[in-house]
């Protein structure tokens, strides 16, 4: 294969994969781009049956990562709020620009070294859908992590007491 093929080849891998890439996110023209100073993360979850949905569950967290005393909890003072996407019926996260962060108060014994950690908002459990992409908006300098929860199939009863 001569070196202009290569090219050729290579490029036409580029653009196939833009394309698929494209059309694995045709909800996402829907979502407005992130505004000045804000990140857009998008979560694609992985495909399930309507009926397999209802047991699980989608953990949102969202954090920054900050030097810290190392022996005080710290957690962003923020929210991750819900938001509708006006005239399409979806969902969308906001996180507002940041805030101050809330600590316990224990005193760190003298000279202790500062600890980078992540320190996060208050996670937001949010229903399973895998037909839409979850889309978070978060300041810069912020990440978005998930876990995804599931249940077993079986409830369990509870006594009268």
């Amino acid at each position: 294969m001569t070196h202009e093929n290569s090219f050729w080849l290579a490029l036409c891998l580029l653009f196939s994969s833009l394309s698929i890439q494209a059309a694995e996110h045709t909800q996402l023209k829907a979502f407005p781009a992130a505004q000045q100073g804000m990140l857009r993360y998008v979560i694609e979850l992985t495909h399930k049956e309507r009926s397999e949905e209802q047991g699980f569950s989608v953990e949102l967290i969202v954090g920054k990562y900050m030097q810290t005393d190392g022996v005080n909890q710290i957690r962003l003072g923020s929210q991750i709020e819900p938001r509708p996407l006006k005239g399409w019926g979806y969902t969308y996260y906001d996180v507002k620009q940041e805030s101050a962060t809330i600590s316990t108060m224990m005193a760190a014994p003298e000279g202790a070294p500062k600890v980078e950690q992540f320190v996060t908002t208050a996670p937001l459990s949010i229903r399973y859908n895998s037909r839409l992409p979850i889309v978070v908006y978060v300041p810069e300098g912020y990440e978005v992590r998930y876990r995804v929860w599931s249940a077993p199939d079986q409830y369990q009863a509870a006594g009268q007491g």
